[in-house]
């Protein structure tokens, strides 16, 4: 590091690696329920095939799992799990983008981190307590506290790139911090299930508290790589005097633009997770007997949508770095994503088609949307704007987690033909979702179009457009061109935000 300067190139990618791992752990607990929800649902007994729970020894009709780990939750329990990550994520991380805005990355990443591994370990420790009336209690307590640190550490990982990476590569940035986290994700669909069967579910989910810890490693060093290159930037000064001249308050002067992207990120996203969360148990159940899939083939082609996004994002993040078009890319993956739906409600291809396609839309939507939000808010309120944006995301992604558990119910024993039915009901729900974010997207391509189309700008006409501003209003060619969008913003009038 000695030979290294903060305005090299070098520098900022080590800063991106470092920032990168900081939720590879984290994306990795947090589906690890998905990939397990047969240990979190079935009850180690024999149950007799019309229903019934009472072994009958003269019957032919017993089965019996050789489950010795299950914790026997109910699917409307299993589905809170996710319900209250979201739901925490909603409340806490709106405090948490202005905190990281208001006192900074080094206290925010520390923070968040630690709590992701305090909640993974709580977690852990819950589902230890199977049989008592304490385990769900736990579990959930665990997911509450893993939730206040997971989506508010996406928060300060997103500020610390949007730093770093401003009029450079952002949206490659973006899509490499992206590439990171469902990294995590794409191992836990592999390993997760052959690691629970190897060594258990207990040793497993400690196994994902130490992968917390991990990133609370990063954090350290991100925070001490980010506190030197700032100073060597003689940025330090700057950004203290912005950060308390903020105030919570300036939210009111966010643009509409700022609102419909928030908007849109979270009809696609009510897709995407509640989806993930069910996914293998929905291939199984639906297709399973159809082309013979077991529960680990059904996992592996659930896990297929974040394979495809953790190929696809940093390449997809570098072509829109130079070719723009954002808010256009946003309302195609929307469009194409209606089929996705649509082939799993109503045929029987073959999942595998369905979920690769959802890759790719999904891969486009998170390279195109999330690096839109620096665009359309001041550089000094990036951390409150994902916050927010994160919090409306998750409110969406709570009430959609406990629409799928009421649509699926909580009945143990339910016919085949019932089960079907209810998933179909769940596909035509997360359908609706993405209706949504495709008349969102129209509509945010509309005003940006009004405002200059800054949204779809490439690279080169950014610059453009940042000589031209330099000329005729003395403004600095190296200073982020977003306020300029956002402080110019015709709804406002004036400049509202210092």
């Amino acid at each position: 590091m000695a030979g290294l300067k903060a305005t090299d190139c070098g520098y900022r990618f080590v800063v991106l690696f470092f920032n990168c791992m900081l939720t590879f752990g984290s994306y990795f607990c947090f589906d690890m329920p998905s990939v397990l929800q047969d240990e979190f649902t079935q009850s180690n007994n024999c149950t007799n095939s019309t229903g019934g729970s009472t072994f009958d020894a003269d019957s032919s009709n017993i089965t019996c799992n050789n489950c010795t780990d299950c914790l026997g939750m109910s699917q409307d329990d299993y589905n809170l799990l996710y319900a209250i990550y979201a739901w925490t994520n909603a409340v806490v991380v709106i405090g948490a983008g202005f905190l990281i805005d208001k006192l900074g990355n080094r206290v925010g990443v520390f923070l968040f981190s630690f709590l992701c591994v305090v909640g993974s370990c709580t977690f852990a420790v819950g589902a230890m307590l199977k049989g008592t009336s304490a385990m769900l209690p736990v579990m959930l307590l665990g997911r509450l506290l893993f939730g206040s640190g997971n989506g508010s550490l996406t928060i300060v990982q997103n500020k610390i790139t949007a730093f770093w990476f401003k009029n450079k590569e952002l949206a490659m940035a973006f899509g490499f911090t992206l590439a990171f986290s469902r990294l995590g994700s794409v191992l836990n669909f592999f390993l997760t299930q052959s690691f629970s069967q190897t060594y258990g579910l207990s040793w497993t989910l400690w196994g994902g508290a130490m992968l917390c810890g991990l990133g609370f490693v990063s954090a350290i060093i991100v925070s001490f790589l980010d506190m030197y290159g700032v100073k060597q930037l003689g940025d330090d000064a700057s950004m203290k005097t912005e950060s308390k001249k903020l105030r919570f308050t300036d939210i009111r002067y966010f643009s509409l633009s700022y609102w419909l992207v928030a908007l849109a990120i979270m009809f696609f996203y009510n897709g995407v997770f509640p989806f993930v969360a069910d996914a293998s148990k929905f291939i199984y159940d639906k297709y399973g007997t159809q082309y013979n899939l077991n529960q680990k083939t059904s996992s592996y082609i659930a896990g297929s949508i974040y394979d495809v996004s953790m190929l696809l994002s940093p390449f997809l993040g570098g072509i829109i770095d130079v070719f723009g078009k954002r808010g256009y890319l946003a309302m195609l993956c929307a469009v194409f994503s209606i089929p996705v739906f649509a082939l799993l409600a109503f045929s029987s291809v073959y999942p595998l088609v369905a979920t690769l396609c959802f890759g790719v839309t999904y891969s486009v939507a998170a390279a195109s949307l999330w690096p839109s939000i620096p665009l359309v808010v001041t550089q000094a309120t990036v951390g409150t704007a994902m916050g927010l944006t994160t919090s409306i995301q998750m409110i969406g992604i709570g009430v959609s987690n406990l629409v799928v558990g009421s649509i699926l119910g909580t009945e143990k024993h339910t016919s085949t033909a019932t089960i079907l039915l209810r998933w179909k009901y769940v596909m035509i729900f997360l359908l609706a979702n993405v209706l949504a974010c495709v008349t969102t997207t129209f509509f945010l391509n509309v005003i940006d179009k009004r405002k200059g189309g800054m949204l779809n700008l490439s690279r080169k006409q950014k610059l453009s457009l940042a000589r031209r501003l330099q000329e005729e209003e003395d403004v600095d060619a190296d200073e982020e061109v977003a306020p300029v969008y956002s402080e110019r913003d015709p709804l406002l009038g004036k400049n509202t935000i210092n």
